[in-house]
């Protein structure tokens, strides 16, 4: 049943689903880096109104489950702003950016705070500046989200609910397995260039 599966469905998978997939997350990585940035500067800020801000933004977004964000952002969001009616696509594109910015922010701010004062010192005497410096050490996270609705549309064709869970579970593991993979090959080569 799964390369029957694959063989009437491939475009679902292959065209929709991955192509929607890399783009939300292409989207998702860079506004979240982005939006995680300056929620990690606000909350390091010494300016308390602006640390509060950031600390109320990320507890209530990483303590509130994912999916109530996604509802929130579908139909709440359009009702806020009418330009957003029928922008189904950009209402959950803000919710992953949300999202993933209060987590990665929490990464950058603790990856900022763990950097030895010797290296910002040393950072110093090089002559880069405060944002030189926290450059250096910023770090993104890969969220991927749409594979599965290209599953609920082949489940929903096929009533066959398993052969295309596990099409998609192998797609999920090939991008995220070459995506690491390649980062790794960056980094690797980065470290060689600092050396």
């Amino acid at each position: 049943n799964i390369v029957k599966i694959l063989t009437k469905y491939w475009d679902k998978f292959l065209i929709d689903g991955v192509g929607y997939t890399l783009l939300l997350s292409a989207i998702t990585v860079f506004f979240g880096a982005i939006l995680a940035t300056l929620l990690a500067g606000m909350k390091m800020s010494r300016i308390a109104p602006l640390r509060w801000l950031s600390t109320a933004y990320i507890e209530i977004i990483r303590g509130t489950p994912m999916l109530l964000q996604l509802y929130f952002f579908y139909f709440a969001l359009p009702q806020l702003i009418p330009a957003l009616n029928k922008q189904k696509f950009l209402c959950i594109a803000i919710a992953l950016v949300c999202n993933s910015a209060a987590y990665v922010s929490e990464v950058i701010r603790s990856g900022i705070q763990s950097v030895d004062a010797g290296q910002s010192e040393a950072a110093m005497s090089l002559g880069m500046n405060s944002f030189q410096r926290t450059w250096y050490i910023l770090a993104s996270t890969f969220f991927i989200g749409d594979l599965m609705t290209q599953y609920l549309i082949v489940r929903g064709a096929s009533y066959l609910p398993l052969e295309p869970l596990v099409i998609v579970g192998v797609i999920y593991f090939i991008l995220t397995f070459l995506l690491s993979k390649l980062f790794g090959f960056f980094e690797r080569r980065m470290s060689r260039a600092d050396r």
